[in-house]
């Protein structure tokens, strides 16, 4: 039976991204005949705003059961001020499918895109723990709009949550060869829940003789990240202090434009996404980098065990880079679909 995949273009630059990487995507299954079939969702803010239904009744278990993978563009759009959709579709699908690892590669793809000087490898991968923490929406309000407000935002953590996390980056560490796991918090002020990461993150690590494990305060990890970013192999983090540090490596590999993320849950249907937003005020003018969604699409192919077509897909982006056949951001002159074309021409001569 042939894999399915969701392809959910989004709003903004998603949709023009996301059809760079379905051109690389239907390249490489039909030349290595992989036999996957793409189905595209019309999930968007044109169609919330028609219908004012942000997921269909019975889609999220049609996904569950029926599809390997989700391939996501970006959410967002000004005319929906609250982001009730993409709260809604996003963060859904992160919950409601329990995809608790959010899978973050900072990888530098050539020594001239990173903003730190004589930096020539930057090569390290971010696990941010992506159902729990601060954004679960827990709290409340109470006498909200007076002088008196009270505004209550719970960060939750459990032990199943923390350790899953923490056992995933151990894991993979083993997996690929990487020497050490830093584990990431503000245990010196969030007392509680960082205890329990603190407990977890020993007890874990000590089930694994052959990999350095340390702890950083996020703060100066931070630091550390922009001085020193060589002395990192695997970082582990909570789910807000790991959207912030994400974003902090994009920028140290290039930029938003050129980082990609997956949402995983292991085993089952996952969801694979460039990591920058949807950009409105950049839509439609062929300006929008494709790299982050096609790296994205190479994730989800080695996710699903295509791991040399994967980097196939990644050796074609690095080539193009290399030659400056990029978007303006990188410091070349595409447009969107150029930058597309100069992939697939290196994809091609890898074929």
């Amino acid at each position: 039976m042939a894999k399915k995949i969701a392809v959910i273009a989004g709003d903004g630059i998603g949709p023009e991204v996301i059809a760079q990487g379905m051109r690389v995507l239907e390249r490489v299954n039909e030349s290595r005949k992989l036999g996957l079939q793409f189905v595209p969702f019309g999930w968007n803010a044109d169609e919330y705003l028609r219908t004012g239904v942000s997921i269909p009744p019975g889609a999220m278990d049609d996904i569950r059961n029926n599809y390997a993978a989700v391939y996501l563009g970006a959410f967002g759009d000004p005319r929906i001020p609250d982001m009730k959709h993409a709260a809604d579709i996003l963060l859904g699908m992160r919950f409601q499918l329990d995809l608790y690892v959010n899978y973050r590669p900072v990888k530098l793809l050539n020594e001239r895109l990173s903003p730190l000087k004589d930096k020539q490898k930057i090569d390290f991968v971010i696990f941010r723990e992506n159902t729990e923490g601060a954004y679960v929406g827990m709290g409340g309000n109470f006498k909200k709009g007076t002088a008196e407000e009270i505004a209550v935002q719970e960060d939750v953590s459990t032990r199943k949550g923390v350790e899953r996390i923490i056992r995933y980056a151990f894991e993979f560490a083993k997996r690929t060869g990487r020497k050490s796991v830093c584990m990431a918090d503000k245990n010196n002020v969030m007392r509680f829940a960082g205890d329990l990461w603190m407990r977890t993150f020993e007890e874990v690590g000590r089930e694994y003789a052959g990999i350095e494990h340390f702890h950083m305060f996020v703060d100066a990890l931070t630091m550390q990240m922009v001085r020193a970013p060589e002395m990192f192999d695997v970082i582990v983090t909570n789910n807000m202090f790991g959207d912030i540090i994400t974003d902090l490596g994009a920028a140290l590999q290039g930029g938003l434009g050129v980082a990609a993320s997956g949402n995983i849950n292991p085993g089952k249907v996952s969801l694979f996404e460039p990591i920058h937003g949807s950009a409105p005020k950049y839509a439609r003018q062929d300006v929008a980098n494709p790299i982050g969604a096609i790296l994205s699409a190479a994730m989800m192919l080695e996710y699903l065990g295509y791991a040399s077509e994967a980097k196939a897909i990644e050796a074609a982006v690095v080539a193009a880079v290399d030659a400056n056949e990029t978007t303006k951001d990188l410091g070349g002159s595409l447009g969107t679909r150029a930058a597309g074309n100069a992939v697939l021409k290196r994809l091609e001569e890898r074929s």
